[in-house]
């Protein structure tokens, strides 16, 4: 078996040779080393669990790539006290425009949303990526980087892995649980032999950073042209450079088309405002994506995240902010199997319903804003910028699609998770986002334990008593007073009720009732 690497020393110093152990079996085994493995690894080892993450490529990446973390994305990685150098280290953006040529269709300001972060965060994904394993490698766990995954054998009692490092020396080793985070050509994927959901879309895009002549745009503001050859986006980096990001719709050829200054200015000119010239281009890129939604992320002991679940069209770049929230709906549920919860079988099989259905959301709005934004009659674009004009101009309908982009509005209504609200109560109800409350620590943020959020009364503090190895150990203020809401890990509702009445609450908790001690 191989043993864990020696990788060179970033905030802590790895073990020595005479420390590992060369049958070291571990919990988890992460494939993929993007900013969701990184993610994944963070919240197992903060729940306690070994966890191994493996990379093929002997180097992280340094391109750019995914630059935008949503405000549901930040109020998560609060739990891993990272939002805040996040934050200082990258660009608020404020709104999002809407444009046809010249003409304002929308403006999408973030201001009005109940976060703690009213803004999207442009920050390259090297940033983001480089943070997630300096806070790994200050705990000890290093990204075993040049050893790829070449085989598995799933069984009841866990995963057989094959592996093999770039210096030629292969092996395996054995792990409860494989997580695929190894990207859209996911090798996981492909072994598991899973299908996808809809329709397979096809489509090609050009990528340049660069120097934008003649622009007067707002620095903390990004421009999305609808145009009948494609989407067009213009998003502020620093240095007074922008990102210009063209699609080229239903993708043919045997590769994605070669991106060269004139193509890029030929869709610059034809879907932008005019006067616009991109000069002295730092990078450029193509690529070719096939949206996807699979339709199993989990086939026994073996799980999907990311890429290696859903690809998306990169029009709300919702891609890396959704592959992120995979992994904090599946790290608590594996935290609470691994202490030997009742219905393990449950928590896992929920990871699936949960995070398919929010995946199919963004499929559905994605498709719908291009379907929009396509138009070729004259008549029905005319007719789309006046109505467009009309919709955006409704405070309710912009904060709407605000929250929507920024994935505060995405939850689990349908999931098999959620409890009863057992007396209508005003406030979030299953399966919705508990808002953050500022001078609170993050929902999660001291291990997979329900949050309780209730007055201090006697039956109240009997329930608290009851489930204190589930629960957090401090009550939070309730949203509504004489309201209990019972919190996920992952900071949604769990169930919800009256104060007086309790006892369907407990019922629920009794599903979780552990047979071993909590991790964390």
């Amino acid at each position: 078996m191989l043993a864990p690497q020696n990788p060179r020393p970033q905030a802590a110093q790895p073990p020595g040779p005479d420390e590992e152990r060369a049958d070291m079996a571990t919990k988890v085994l992460i494939v993929g080393a993007g900013p969701v493995g990184l993610t994944l690894a963070a919240e197992l080892h903060r729940f306690g669990l070994e966890v191994r993450i493996i990379d093929k490529q002997s180097t992280p990446s340094p391109q750019s790539r995914a630059l935008f973390l949503w405000s549901r994305t930040l109020e998560q990685l609060d739990r891993l006290y990272l939002s805040g150098e996040m934050v200082a280290l990258g660009r608020k953006i404020r709104a999002v425009n809407v444009m046809a040529g010249h003409s304002r269709i929308g403006h999408i300001g973030f201001g009005g949303t109940d976060t703690p972060y009213p803004f999207a965060l442009l920050l390259p994904q090297a940033q983001t990526e480089r943070l997630l394993i300096e806070h790994l490698a200050a705990r000890g766990v290093f990204v075993e980087r040049g050893t790829e995954l070449t085989g598995f054998e799933d069984s009841p009692l866990g995963v057989t892995v094959q592996l093999r490092r770039e210096t030629g020396e292969s092996g395996q080793i054995t792990t409860d649980w494989l997580v695929g985070a190894d990207g859209a050509g996911s090798f996981v994927r492909r072994a598991l032999g899973l299908s996808s959901t809809g329709a397979a879309l096809q489509s090609d895009w050009l990528i340049a950073d660069g120097t934008l002549e003649g622009a007067d745009l707002p620095a903390d503001e990004l421009l999305s042209f609808w145009h009948e050859d494609g989407f067009l986006g213009l998003f502020p980096l620093d240095g007074g450079q922008y990102r210009v990001i063209a699609e080229i719709p239903h993708g043919e050829g045997a590769q994605a088309i070669t991106p060269d200054l004139a193509g890029m200015q030929s869709r610059l000119e034809t879907r932008g405002p005019g006067g616009l010239r991109l000069v002295a281009p730092s990078w450029f890129s193509s690529f070719r994506i096939h949206e996807r939604n699979m339709a199993e992320y989990r086939l026994g002991h073996v799980f999907l995240a990311g890429d290696a679940a859903h690809v998306f069209n990169p029009v709300g770049a919702q891609g890396l902010n959704m592959g992120i929230q995979d992994a904090v709906n599946l790290a608590w549920k594996l935290a609470l199997v691994a202490a030997g919860t009742a219905n393990a079988e449950a928590l896992l099989e929920s990871y699936t319903a949960e995070r398919h259905v929010a995946a199919a959301q963004v499929v559905a709005d994605t498709g719908r804003a291009e379907a929009v934004a396509l138009l070729r009659s004259p008549t029905l674009r005319l007719a789309r910028n006046l109505l467009g004009g009309l919709f955006f101009g409704l405070s309710p309908l912009r904060k709407s699609v605000a929250e929507s982009l920024a994935q505060l509005s995405t939850g689990y209504g349908q999931s098999p998770l959620n409890g009863p609200a057992a007396a209508p109560v005003p406030g979030p109800q299953p399966g919705e986002r508990m808002p953050p409350r500022a001078n609170e620590p993050p929902i999660g943020a001291r291990g997979p334990r329900f949050a309780l959020f209730a007055d201090p009364s006697r039956p109240v503090l009997a329930l608290h008593q009851e489930f204190a190895a589930m629960l957090e150990p401090t009550l939070r203020p309730p949203p509504k007073s004489g309201g209990v809401w019972l919190v996920r890990p992952d900071g949604y509702v769990a169930a919800c009720g009256a104060d007086d009445e309790l006892t369907r609450l407990a019922d629920y908790l009794r599903r979780f009732q552990t047979l071993g001690e909590l991790v964390g």
